[in-house]
């Protein structure tokens, strides 16, 4: 007799068009009835964009399960990356979208990791003025956090995320099975978003994970504990979506790790490190700020170098110009006013906005970095 692991379900209460994250083991295999579930009617055509990775161990699994459901179904795969994530290949999809005459009515399906997720959120954004869109993410970091929350968008050449808009999904499902087919550099960048949280306010989860002897992996976590950060990570940030869709203030915490991050990935080019290292050497580097300014303190920063180093992850600031890394910051989307916002730490578990970092701040900091 074949057991069905049971769905967990996570709410984002939106105020308007609230969608639930759902999560378990073959749960791509009932991606159909979720949708229908959710409230979406059978016959209505659908595009699923993937990658060439993702699409050919899962494709035909989500493809059936949509069949099985009654949707009319085309599978777009394009090519994934960061230095894909341009508005030449979401013109592809669009153009996609134009031959399988998708109308008002009908959905895009998000298949594969941040970056598709990402392109396609966008292109359903735009696509006949908006359009809804799945995602359904086979990474840890797009299960943990891009694929959450409505932000979609491509890189300009002088900054990561530029163009976009926020469109939030009708439905995220996250089969953690399509993680055993993920390579491990991939595993790693994801495990940098669930320590996030931990510093965002999720102590106990930052603690287990320094408990663990190797959170690098998979089954160096367990799959318990895999389980638990999914669920954990999603609720986090579910609940902080809710509470600010558009990231007018609570929301802004979630770019922790991500302002200098962002530095490294445009001034390093994109490719160079994914998205989830920029952001583990990110972390590092406003924690080494809040250590200089004498908001957070020595021991705790030295305890955040040590979990992401025992994720396998990169913690050295890379050999940047001072200048260039400040023409990124004053560029980066998070500037308001013309003032710098920086998420920055204070314990591990809580962490501030501030606005009032110095130009010579940063640089006495990025000389830090340096040794």
């Amino acid at each position: 007799m074949t057991t069905i692991t049971p769905l967990h379900h996570i709410r984002v209460a939106l105020d308007r068009n609230p969608y639930d994250v759902v999560i378990g083991d073959g749960g791509l295999a009932r991606l159909g009835q979720q949708m229908l579930d959710a409230g979406v009617q059978a016959g209505r055509r659908v595009l699923v964009v993937s990658n060439p990775d993702v699409a050919s161990p899962y494709g035909d699994a989500c493809l059936n399960s949509l069949r099985a459901a009654g949707f009319s179904v085309e599978l777009l795969v394009i090519d994934a990356g960061e230095t894909q994530k341009t508005p030449a290949t979401v013109a592809e999809i669009h153009d996609a979208a134009y031959n399988a005459k998708l109308e008002r009515s009908s959905l895009m399906v998000a298949l594969g990791g941040g970056v598709v997720g990402d392109m396609t959120g966008f292109a359903a954004a735009t696509w006949l003025r908006g359009i809804q869109v799945v995602q359904v993410p086979t990474t840890l970091l797009a299960m943990v956090d891009a694929s959450i929350g409505g932000k979609t968008g491509v890189n300009h050449p002088r900054g990561k995320n530029l163009i976009g808009a926020f469109h939030q999904p009708r439905l995220v499902l996250i089969d953690p099975s399509t993680l055993n087919t993920l390579p491990e550099r991939e595993f790693r960048a994801g495990m940098a978003e669930v320590i996030k949280y931990g510093i965002l306010g999720d102590t106990a989860l930052f603690e287990e994970l320094e408990a663990c002897p190797d959170p690098s992996t998979p089954a160096g976590l367990g799959s318990e504990r895999l389980s638990s950060i999914l669920q954990r990570s999603a609720a986090a940030k579910a609940r902080v979506v809710a509470a600010d869709e558009k990231e007018g203030g609570l929301r802004a915490i979630l770019n922790y790790g991500h302002t200098f991050g962002h530095v490294v990935e445009t001034l390093c080019g994109y490719g160079t490190w994914l998205h989830g290292e920029a952001v583990a050497i990110g972390m590092v580097a406003v924690g080494e700020l809040a250590v200089l300014r004498g908001s957070w303190n020595r021991e705790d920063a030295e305890r955040q170098r040590r979990l992401i180093q025992s994720a396998g992850l990169p913690t050295a600031w890379p050999d940047l110009a001072a200048d260039a890394v400040l023409d990124i910051l004053q560029g980066d989307k998070k500037v308001r006013d013309g003032r710098l916002r920086f998420v920055m730490p204070t314990s591990i578990g809580t962490v501030e906005i501030r606005d009032d970092v110095s130009r010579d701040e940063i640089l006495s900091c990025l000389e830090r970095l340096k040794g």
